[in-house]
């Protein structure tokens, strides 16, 4: 299966907050930004098009053209809790620590790990292979991008944010069987 990725375009939010599942507005080059992606999309022939629920993610879809994707809450971003839109320095839960000594495993208070937002995106994509979809284009998140990129066997999960798309990022890449 062919899958084109989008990452969203810039957040208006600012660095060092953790902002996942929370539907934040985006910044006032949102128009400019978004005319690059479709300008740089493929005009490839999907067979299916999909979509966070987030705004920040339908708002570029629909600007490319596609109106009628299909929604999708497994591919919306790590969902953070309790840490949802707080300053990472502002944070005085106890679990911070551990959650950057082994964020693979941890889940923030109320939230979900790096491997648990790993099994959404591997269920999405066996659902894509039970559709028997040859090719789809999704809109997304970064931190969802890289699950997707990992899964494919691109990178590996060792470093996985050394390997974040930029804001309007398209990322292709093809997966061969349905996820264990």
């Amino acid at each position: 299966m062919k899958i084109t990725l989008v990452r969203h375009t810039t957040p208006d939010v600012p660095k060092g907050i953790f902002y996942g599942k929370t539907d934040v507005g985006l910044k006032q080059s949102f128009e400019e930004e978004a005319t690059m992606v479709k300008s740089a999309l493929s005009t490839g022939n999907y067979e299916a098009v999909f979509c966070s629920p987030r705004s920040r993610c339908i708002r570029l879809a629909e600007f490319c053209g596609f109106k009628n994707s299909r929604i999708d809450d497994d591919l919306a971003e790590m969902d953070f809790g309790q840490w949802e839109m707080k300053r990472f320095s502002d944070i005085t839960d106890q679990k911070l620590e551990e959650y950057f000594e082994d964020w693979r495993n941890t889940a923030p208070p109320g939230g979900e790990s790096f491997v648990e937002h790993g099994d959404r995106v591997r269920r999405f994509i066996n659902r894509c292979f039970d559709e028997a979809l040859d090719s789809i284009l999704i809109f997304t998140h970064g931190g969802t991008i890289i699950h997707f990129k990992i899964l494919s066997g691109l990178i590996d999960d060792l470093r996985p944010f050394d390997h974040i798309p930029d804001f309007g990022g398209i990322v292709e890449i093809e997966i061969k069987n349905r996820m264990t």
